[in-house]
């Protein structure tokens, strides 16, 4: 596998990369789904992977006109969600402290998460992880979120880099699209989402965990 060369950075994603998050968020939208009878969850959870709540309530909003607002909506989900992460936290997802280990004795590291900062700084601590990164880039920093290009331009020059210096690691296609947008090389591990022709066009590599990280960088 070919290496990545001229890279200063690696600025990491954080739900479904980091922390195996993606899984309690798709119990608690299923179930709130399953109590007001609401159609197609799935194809709503694979549309807003990876973007802000500003963005998932527009898409929520429109998909269930009439049905219930997107804000009802994402704030029943939190509430499911929290329940599930003050009883048993959020677990690492594999390979992620070998991985930060490896890279930070070679490259600059920083984060660039859709989630907001009150919730994923305090996820990031608990799971020890916080202090492995240089500055951190939250959802509630950008107008847009993925697959627009701001956050990833925003984390760029928080390190005071091009985006051509630096890699993103991501997860879903919402989080390529971003970083590709923004003129940054983008390399995939596929956690919830299964990558297609488009992920394998715009992705550097697909990995199958951080512990291959190593072959490209």
């Amino acid at each position: 596998m070919e290496k990545l060369k001229n890279i200063k950075a690696v600025i990491f994603d954080m739900d479904g990369v980091l922390l195996d998050s993606e899984t309690i968020c798709d119990y608690a939208w299923k179930r709130v789904a399953k109590e007001n009878n609401l159609p197609d969850v799935e194809k709503l959870l694979e549309i807003c992977r990876g973007t802000s709540t500003a963005d998932s309530t527009i898409i929520i909003n429109k998909m269930y006109e009439g049905l219930m607002d997107g804000k009802t909506f994402l704030d029943k989900c939190r509430e499911y969600f929290f329940e599930v992460e003050r009883e048993k936290g959020l677990a690492l997802m594999p390979g992620v402290i070998e991985a930060l280990e490896y890279l930070k004795t070679k490259y600059r590291l920083a984060l660039a998460t859709s989630t907001r900062q009150e919730h994923a700084g305090r996820q990031l601590k608990q799971a020890g992880i916080f202090d492995y990164f240089e500055t951190h880039t939250y959802g509630d920093m950008v107008v847009h979120s993925k697959p627009e290009p701001e956050i990833y331009q925003i984390a760029c020059r928080s390190l005071g880099l091009e985006p051509s210096e630096c890699v993103a690691i991501e997860d879903s296609p919402n989080g390529i699209r971003s970083a590709v947008n923004a003129s940054m090389t983008a390399v995939m591990i596929p956690d919830k989402i299964a990558p297609d022709a488009e992920m394998e066009q715009k992705a550097f590599a697909i990995l199958k965990s951080l512990s291959e990280i190593t072959k490209i960088l």
